[in-house]
C-alpha cells in the first residue's frame, strides 16, 4: 500500500535540473523508431558490457531496416542481462508506462511503433514532460552558447549557457567572430569575446555548464594571464599540436573566467563531475570531485552545481558538500547509473549536509520519453530512501514529505532564478514579436 510519502512524491511536480533534450522539430521530424526510443539512451555501454558487439549494436539502431523482430533479436541475449541495472530499468519502464509493453516482444514493438507516430506530432513533447513526467520545467544543455526562447514551450524549456570548450582550451575563433563580433588573436581579445558571449545569452540562460571531464582533468590551477597568452598563441597557431600542457593551461584560464562571469551575471555554474557515459574508456583519476577543491575555495562567491553526485566517489563529494558553502549537489543521472547507490547517498546526504543543498532529479536524455521514464525512476528511488528513514524513526512521515518537497522544488528556486529567467525570456519574445 502507497505511503503518505510515496504519494506525495508522486503528485509533486519535479524541477529538472539537467537534460540534453533536442527540439520539437527534431523530435518531429528526425526523431526515433521504437527500438531507437527504447534503447537509444544509456543503455548500450551495459549491452555491449553484457557481450553485445558493434555490428549487434548498430543493427538495432538500423532504422532503416523496418525487420523489428531482427534488429531486437541481435540483441535479445545481452537484454536479458541488463534488464535489472538501472539503464536496463528505465528501458523497461518507458516500455511499460509510455507504450503499455508488458515485455519486449516482436508484437508489442510493432503496436508500439504505431504509438510513437502518434507522439512524434508538434506539442507532444511539451505535453510528455509536463503531464505524464509531472515536470514544473526542464533545464537543457544543447552544448552551444545561445540560449534562446523555445517557442515550444518558452517558460517550460529553459537552458545552460555552455563553457565546455573554453574549459578545455579549445577556441572556437571563427564562430566566435561570428556571434560576437570580436576577432580573437590576443588574451585581451578572447576575454572581450567571452564577456560578450555572457552579455548576449546569460540575460535567458538558467546556468552555465560545463562537461570537460569527459576530455581534462577536473584538477583546476590558477594561470597568470602571461601563461595563459602563451598558450593561447601555441592553440591559435597550430591548434592540431599544441601540447596538452598548453591546452589545459589555456583551459584553467577560460575556466575561471567563465565562473567570474557567471557570478557577475548570478549563473550557477554546473560542473560534470563522475563517471562516463559510454564504454571502455574512463581515466577515474580525472573524475573525482575532490579535484574541484582549489576552485571551489577560489571562489566561494559562486553557486557551483556538481552533477551525478561525482559517481563513484560520492562520500568524497558528500564531504565537499558539507564543507563548502557553495556548492549544491545534483542527483541527475545518479538513479539510473546506480540506483541502489544513488538511494544510499540521498540518506548518508541528509544525515552529512543541510538539506537544502541538494538536487532530486535530471534525466540527462535526449528524447522526452526517456526523460520520462528517468522521472519515474527517479521517484521510485526517492521514495525508499525517504520511507526508510521513517521506517528507522529518523523522519517522521510530515518530516520526509517536507524534505521531499525541498529536494523536488525548492532547493533548485533557491539556487536558480526561475523566475527572472522566465521575465527575460519574455521580455525578449515581446521585443522579437
Amino acid at each position: 500500500m502507497p505511503t503518505d510519502v510515496s504519494l506525495h512524491i508522486q503528485q509533486t511536480p519535479l524541477c529538472d535540473t539537467h537534460e540534453h533534450l533536442r527540439f520539437e522539430e527534431a523530435w518531429v521530424n528526425e526523431g526515433p523508431d521504437i527500438l531507437q526510443d527504447l534503447f537509444g539512451n544509456y543503455v548500450p555501454a551495459d549491452l555491449a558490457v553484457a557481450g553485445a558487439t558493434g555490428d549487434d549494436l548498430k543493427k538495432l539502431m538500423d532504422a532503416s531496416n523496418p525487420n523489428l523482430a531482427e534488429r531486437f533479436e541481435a540483441i535479445r541475449k545481452p537484454w536479458e542481462a541488463v534488464r535489472s541495472t538501472g539503464y536496463g530499468e528505465a528501458v523497461r519502464i518507458i516500455a511499460e508506462r509510455i507504450y503499455g509493453m508488458a515485455e519486449i516482444t516482436p508484437a508489442e514493438l510493432e503496436t508500439a511503433q504505431e504509438t510513437l507516430t502518434q507522439l512524434r506530432r508538434p506539442g507532444e513533447r511539451l505535453r510528455l514532460l509536463r503531464q505524464v513526467g509531472n515536470l514544473d520545467h526542464v533545464q537543457i544543455d544543447n552544448f552551444i552558447w545561445a540560449c534562446l526562447p523555445d517557442a515550444s514551450g518558452p517558460d517550460f524549456f529553459l537552458y545552460d549557457l555552455s563553457w565546455f570548450n573554453f574549459c578545455q582550451g579549445d577556441i572556437k575563433r571563427d564562430e566566435l567572430a561570428k556571434e560576437t563580433g570580436v576577432d580573437v588573436h590576443t588574451l585581451d581579445d578572447l576575454r572581450r569575446a567571452m564577456e560578450a558571449v555572457f552579455d548576449k545569452y546569460a540575460p535567458c540562460a538558467i546556468a552555465v555548464k560545463a562537461q570537460h571531464a569527459y576530455t581534462r582533468t577536473l584538477l583546476w590551477r590558477e594561470r597568470t594571464d602571461a601563461d595563459a597568452a602563451r598558450a593561447l598563441d601555441a592553440v591559435l597557431n597550430d591548434p592540431a599540436h599544441a601540447s596538452d600542457e598548453e591546452k589545459l593551461c589555456l583551459g584553467d584560464w577560460g575556466w575561471a573566467r567563465g565562473v567570474e562571469f557567471a557570478i557577475a551575471h548570478r549563473l550557477p555554474f554546473k560542473i560534470h563531475t563522475g563517471y562516463y557515459a559510454g564504454h571502455s574508456r574512463m581515466p577515474v583519476d580525472r573524475i573525482r570531485g575532490g579535484n574541484l577543491c582549489g576552485l571551489l575555495a577560489r571562489y566561494l562567491d559562486a553557486r557551483f552545481v556538481l552533477m551525478h553526485i561525482a559517481y563513484p566517489y560520492n562520500d568524497e563529494l558528500i564531504a565537499i558538500a558539507k564543507h563548502y558553502p557553495n556548492v549544491w549537489v545534483d542527483l541527475c543521472w545518479a538513479w539510473s547509473i546506480n540506483p541502489y547507490s544513488a538511494c544510499d547517498f540521498v540518506r548518508r546526504f541528509l544525515h552529512a549536509v543541510p538539506a537544502n543543498k541538494l538536487f532530486a532529479f535530471g534525466g540527462d536524455t535526449g528524447w522526452p520519453t526517456s526523460s520520462v521514464a528517468y522521472a519515474i525512476q527517479a521517484r521510485k528511488w526517492l521514495t525508499r530512501a525517504l520511507d526508510a528513514e521513517v521506517e528507522a524513526g529518523d523522519l517522521t512521515e510530515p518530516q520526509a514529505i517536507g524534505l521531499a518537497t525541498r529536494l523536488m522544488q525548492t532547493n533548485q528556486r533557491e539556487c536558480f532564478d526561475l523566475d527572472g529567467t522566465r521575465a527575460a525570456i519574455a521580455a525578449t519574445r515581446a521585443k522579437n514579436a
